[in-house]
């Protein structure tokens, strides 16, 4: 019994350093996918951002629905398309995401307060949080949209309030229009905006591997040159692209430390965070 208390303690000296290196700071969380779909995991990746919350860390999240909006497509018919990693959104296809990011929203703000936090959730014109205009494209996306902005104001007051922002990647247009946005690049770019500490990404994968069936190939930290060249050499492909570059996007102009890290690991935020050695790969500037 004293030696399992010992443990305790002792993973709690070793988390004290990283609890007051991050006091009071900004982490940005992005998850989706199994995450989202798969309650033991949700839970455990809320409990973490209750952690973080309730000692002094000032936790974001924008997450999306990804699995949960192509099952809806499916079933009412409609033909899922993709260019160049971004799902082609004609005004069907709008209204399934909208429901789907609201339904998935709703879901981690009453659990996140369930855990006992102030959560706020934002689902387009909910606020109207993200200000966006349709993405200039050679091929017919539809209505996929890029940030112009963020309301900086008023995310500040809810962090200051202790309310943890919930943040569907759904922008609006100068004339009300709704546009459906990559989450990874929303995380990103709120991150930079609020000069957040870190912004983590979430996944199905152990985190950027040198051989993606070889999780001993795991790289444990990589600048972004070093991270280019996986990307070139197509080491790093498929899903994992959009991820690495909102990573590496963040790291070049202003977040100190960007994570990939896998979500179906149990607590996988506090052990990226808040132990020596970590479990997934983080991206850094040199």
């Amino acid at each position: 019994m004293i030696k399992e208390a010992s443990k305790k303690v002792d993973i709690l000296i070793e988390a004290l350093p990283y609890i007051r290196q991050f006091y009071d700071k900004v982490v940005v969380v992005k998850y989706g996918g199994s995450a989202v779909e798969q309650s033991e995991l949700n839970h455990s990746i809320l409990e973490d951002i209750t952690f973080m919350n309730h000692v002094g860390i000032h936790p974001m999240i924008v997450h999306g629905a990804g699995p949960h909006i192509t099952r809806k497509m499916k079933e009412q018919g409609l033909e899922v398309k993709f260019v160049n990693g971004i799902r082609a959104t004609d005004e069907k296809t709008l209204e399934i995401v909208k429901a789907a990011l609201e339904e998935v929203n709703k879901d981690i703000v009453r659990e996140l307060k369930e855990l006992g936090n102030e959560a706020k959730g934002f689902v387009g014109k909910n606020g109207e949080l993200i200000n966006a205009k349709q993405k200039e494209s050679t091929n017919d996306i539809g209505y996929v949209g890029e940030i112009t902005g963020f309301d900086k104001k008023l995310i500040y007051s809810l962090l200051d309030s202790k309310i943890i922002p919930v943040i569907a990647p759904l922008g609006v247009g100068e004339d009300g229009q709704l546009y459906n946005l990559n989450a990874d690049t929303v995380a990103a770019e709120i991150a930079l905006a609020m000069n957040a500490e870190k912004l983590v990404l979430l996944t199905n994968v152990q985190g950027i591997m040198k051989k993606m069936d070889d999780p001993k190939s795991l790289i444990g930290s990589i600048a972004t040159g070093e991270l280019k060249q996986l990307i070139d050499k197509k080491i790093v492909s498929g899903g994992m692209v959009p991820k690495v570059l909102a990573c590496m996007q963040a790291a070049q102009h202003g977040v100190k430390k960007t994570h990939v890290i896998n979500a179906q690991i149990p607590h996988a935020l506090l052990l990226e965070i808040y132990t020596d050695k970590g479990i997934g790969t983080e991206i850094i500037k040199k």
